[in-house]
């Protein structure tokens, strides 16, 4: 497999590199900081996707916060989405809580909506979501809302590095890249 990741790496498009990066995430740390520097938030990472993201992030939200992890996912190493399955809830209590959550991506935005579901279901105070990446696109059918917080938008294209998977490989490429068209 490790042959096949090199090629597609080589002939990947890379749309935002990590000083594009860097700076939405600088931007996103700022939005953020406005909205919940005096909420006491819980922020929620995203695994696997949102590792990276978030430890890029959170040291830039310069205000108290607790942080707190969650494992959902509809890939399970597969390039298309299937069932949402829930691998790790939350340990903290959402109750009268701000919750921040943290994604990687905003796709079609099913699964997303599902975690906001279950926080609204745990009775959390307000729900806000922070996504590394926005695609451009339409959303599934019953996804009604945006992310509050986005960091780089991009064309409906099959995405890996800076958490993103291909195929569970190259979530550490330094940058946002698209499989190549060719």
């Amino acid at each position: 497999m490790s042959t096949d990741v090199n090629k597609l790496l080589k002939t990947a498009d890379c749309l935002h590199d990590l000083p594009a990066i860097e700076k939405a995430l600088d931007k996103m740390a700022k939005e953020i900081t406005e909205k919940l520097h005096d909420k006491n938030p819980l922020v929620l990472c995203v695994m696997l996707g949102a590792l990276i993201p978030a430890g890029y992030l959170l040291p830039r939200l310069n205000f108290p916060l607790e942080m707190d992890y969650l494992h959902a996912t509809r890939y399970r190493g597969a390039t298309r989405g299937g069932d949402l399955h829930w691998l790790v809830e939350p340990r903290q209590s959402l109750k009268d809580r701000t919750v921040l959550v943290i994604d990687d991506v905003m796709d079609g935005g099913l699964t997303l909506s599902s975690i906001i579901d279950y926080c609204k279901q745990n009775e959390a105070k307000k729900v806000y979501t922070a996504v590394m990446v926005n695609k451009i696109r339409k959303r599934e059918p019953g996804v009604e809302f945006e992310p509050d917080f986005i960091g780089l938008e991009t064309e409906d294209r099959y995405l890996f590095g800076f958490g993103l998977d291909y195929e569970e490989y190259l979530r550490n490429a330094p940058g946002i890249y698209a499989v190549g068209e060719s």
